[in-house]
């Protein structure tokens, strides 16, 4: 398969506008981009619930030992 040029874009283009029409193919790119945006916000997030970096450093308590002998 070949590139395509500037005249096979216009044409499917033009096709697409005639079966679906305008209005319906800028809900599909508004809904494409909504997708991609959601996705890298996803990925964002998902960085961000690493346990690692959101629970505060465990510090250990001693227990004094209170059973001493009399």
């Amino acid at each position: 398969m070949g590139n395509v040029g500037p005249l096979q874009l216009a044409l499917i283009i033009g096709i697409a506008l005639l079966l679906f029409g305008a209005g319906r193919i800028a809900e599909v790119g508004k809904g494409i981009g909504e997708g991609i945006r959601n996705f890298k916000k996803g990925l964002r997030d998902d960085d961000d619930e690493d346990p690692s970096k959101q629970l505060p450093p465990k510090t250990e308590t001693k227990e004094e030992d209170t059973h001493k002998p009399a």
